[in-house]
């Protein structure tokens, strides 16, 4: 059962309640209900002490009357929930600004300051050209990334997150939680966030990086990523979340691992950006149970597509599958709907290196590396997720820092997980293969 606590935390407290404001009223005898009206009747039959306390009791009615009126007032109608919702957004924003060097988040963890700027949305609008088409770069379910150029002459990507299905106050929450999570993030391989607005909208402001998403690379139709910027850019992918995994603050799950949220610097290095879908995990927390399914099809994990469950193995899958796409040149789902991970897995297996690489290599690779990346990716792909190897092992695979263990000799490889009843060490690549493309036909009509 999904445990939401996390989804409470991501918000910083409020120092106004909830716009959802409860009219709370005590439950009096049958008899007070006619103290008001009888009160000049009865009050001379009293005995003192009992005199007392109806005079209590009539002084008590009194405040609850006023002290209800007041709160009644304040109870916003549903149209003002926006304005609410936007109020309290600049306030938490405000806060972290104007904190000391270390801020305490939610759970009592000590971050460093945000170093972000708040933007006007006038500014933003001018560095976009009026958010013109012709500097959209990027576009996602939840959002559009624009390029933009300051007035000091900076370039920057500017997200700006679009109108769902959600209320105003779920996008808020759900920017919020993306500010959280960003704030823990301090790496070579993550998209470092310079500001933010909130201001005709909700937008973030990202540096910007040279040659785009390693998607518009890989299926542009421009030149062609030689092999030695690729296993570049698989190492610095894996290094990046080995330390979202095990070496950042938090244990953050980015949900969304893809070609196209890998962004590519300078010097081909790789940047892990977008955590609008991103989880963190407590300590204690063995994984998330979250609906509804979120992600990209073709890189979802078996346990997640079928269950909602996410740990770091989802993460691990996805990325097995983004190696493929490096290795292959291929679409996680092609045209015909078919899967980049069936596709590849007989050829794994095989061990034909020829035949999975990307034509556009022919043979211009190191066969070691090949062969190191290709191990990795039979690994990560596994449809158990006890089989897939944590990113410390990863890196050190792909960097040949480790000989590689027999994948029916691995420790954990007879520990059963239960999952809805059923064991899924039973869950054979047969069961695999027909829940995806039953949850591919349900995606696709």
């Amino acid at each position: 059962m999904e445990i939401q606590s996390d989804e409470k935390k991501r918000d910083f407290i409020l120092d106004e309640p909830s716009p959802r404001g409860v009219l709370e009223i005590p439950i009096l005898s049958p008899c007070s209900d006619h103290s008001g009206s009888s009160s000049s009747n009865s009050t001379e039959k009293l005995v003192p002490e009992r005199e007392g306390n109806l005079l209590q009791w009539k002084s008590m009615l009194d405040s609850f009357k006023k002290k209800s009126m007041r709160r009644f007032s304040v109870i916003p109608l549903l149209n003002n929930y926006d304005i609410i919702a936007k109020r309290n957004l600049k306030r938490k924003l405000t806060r972290m600004q104007n904190s000391p060097h270390v801020v305490i988040d939610w759970e009592g963890m000590p971050i460093p300051k945000p170093s972000w700027r708040n933007f006007d949305y006038a500014e933003l609008e001018a560095a976009t050209d009026n958010f013109s088409s012709e500097n959209l770069i990027g576009k996602g379910g939840h959002a559009k990334v624009y390029k933009g150029c300051l007035s000091d002459g900076q370039v920057v990507a500017v997200k700006k997150i679009v109108k769902t299905e959600k209320e105003e106050q779920g996008r808020i929450g759900d920017f919020l939680s993306e500010l959280g999570i960003i704030a823990h993030i301090n790496h070579p391989n993550a998209a470092k966030l310079l500001g933010f607005s909130i201001d005709g909208g909700l937008h973030l402001v990202l540096e910007y990086l040279p040659h785009g998403s390693l998607a518009s690379i890989l299926h542009g139709g421009g030149e062609c990523l030689d092999w030695k910027k690729r296993f570049q850019v698989s190492i610095g992918i894996a290094e990046g979340l080995l330390y979202l995994h095990h070496d950042c603050q938090r244990r953050i799950i980015h949900r969304d691992i893809k070609a196209s949220n890998i962004l590519l610097g300078e010097d081909y290095e790789a940047q892990i950006s977008d955590f609008g879908l991103a989880k963190w995990l407590p300590e204690n927390w063995v994984h998330h149970v979250v609906f509804p399914i979120e992600g990209t099809f073709g890189y979802l994990a078996p346990e997640y597509f079928m269950h909602g469950i996410v740990d770091e193995k989802t993460d691990v899958f996805a990325y097995g599958v983004l190696l493929l796409e490096i290795i292959t040149g291929r679409h996680a789902v092609d045209s015909s709907r078919q899967s980049l991970v069936m596709w590849a897995k007989p050829l794994l297996q095989e061990n034909n290196a020829k035949e999975l690489a990307d034509l556009r290599l022919g043979n211009d690779y190191d066969p070691a590396e090949m062969k190191r990346a290709m191990l990795t990716a039979s690994m990560c792909i596994n449809h158990l997720p006890s089989m897939r190897p944590h990113m410390n092992r990863v890196v050190q695979l792909l960097k040949g820092k480790e000989a590689p263990i027999d994948l029916k000799q691995k420790t954990n490889a007879g520990r059963a997980v239960i999952l809805d009843g059923c064991d899924i060490q039973d869950y054979t690549c047969t069961s695999y293969l027909n829940d995806l493309n039953r949850h591919m036909q349900l995606v696709m009509e």
